[in-house]
């Protein structure tokens, strides 16, 4: 007997019963989720998503696993090293349920595949890199457009930060304003506009682990683990229709190392007066971050 025949979806998704209800799982199990980035948080939403006994998903990267992977991204393993992202999470998510229909696109998300990318999604996850900005705005508009709830949860330090973008309420654009800045101060209205009360302050113990020219930074797995929580909470909230959840220009940011819980509400997003002080605050601490070794 095959483990497929041995699989019974009600059964498998039975312990959601309780918190759901019989006809809501039945909801779940009919949803299409679009995950765009499987490193740190983009794998760990789409297992988790996968465990709630969602039925459909999109998920999109082009990265192949290597050995700095390994401290935050759960595909990320000895028997995977070299082999691409969407493969390897694609077949992790079947395992855990083989009946789900996972489309899985490994050379990423670009103009030429963004419509079959998103086309029949009821909701989408943000999971790219913190630094491909310009994917991550193309994504955030395409869905703005199409009316479809965008999502985004970033780990920062050893917390989770929190942006939802509901159809029809603030853009991405109209709230982080980084239409036409360079790309350093994209970097710095990112990071303002995720973290208004920057909770992760204060612990950064080896500030030189931050390099923007070669686009790396610190991570740990605490931080996409809570992500991951923050951001299955949510997706069954915009699916379900059920309990409130507050969208941009509110941000909730929770950080377990301060255990501290912060929500922010910030109309007129990066332009807000608060925001225009946090800016002035992150501009010089990037300007001799990431500059190339000599």
């Amino acid at each position: 007997m095959s483990a497929h025949s041995e699989f019974d979806y009600g059964r498998a998704f039975s312990r959601n019963i309780g918190w759901l209800t019989e006809a809501e799982q039945a909801r779940v199990r009919e949803a299409r989720v679009a995950i765009a980035g499987l490193g740190g948080v983009g794998g760990a939403h789409l297992l988790t998503l996968a465990r709630l006994g969602v039925g459909a998903f999109h998920i999109a990267d082009f990265d192949q696993f290597e050995v700095h992977n390994f401290n935050r991204q759960v595909g990320a393993q000895m028997s995977t090293l070299g082999r691409p992202k969407a493969e390897v999470l694609a077949e992790m998510a079947r395992e855990i349920n083989p009946e789900a229909h996972v489309e899985a696109f490994a050379e990423g998300v670009a103009p030429e595949n963004l419509d079959a990318f998103l086309s029949g999604v009821d909701v989408y996850v943000d999971g790219i890199d913190f630094f491909a900005i310009e994917a991550r705005r193309m994504l955030f508009r395409a869905c703005y457009e199409r009316g479809i709830p965008a999502l985004t949860a970033a780990p920062l330090g050893m917390g989770v930060a929190f942006l939802y973008f509901k159809p029809g309420g603030m853009s991405f654009e109209d709230y982080f304003k980084v239409e036409g800045r360079s790309q350093q101060e994209q970097y710095a209205r990112f990071i303002a506009g995720l973290s208004p009360a920057m909770l992760q302050r204060g612990y950064l113990v080896a500030p030189e682990a931050v390099n923007f020219h070669e686009r790396r930074g610190p991570s740990t797995m605490m931080s996409c683990d809570l992500c991951a929580g923050v951001m299955g909470v949510s997706v069954l909230k915009v699916l379900l229709n059920r309990g409130a959840l507050k969208a941009a220009p509110w941000v909730m940011q929770f950080d377990a190392y301060k255990q501290k819980l912060s929500f922010t509400w910030r109309p007129f997003g990066n332009a807000h007066p608060l925001q225009r002080l946090l800016l002035l605050l992150i501009r010089p601490l990037l300007k001799g971050v990431g500059r190339p070794r000599s």
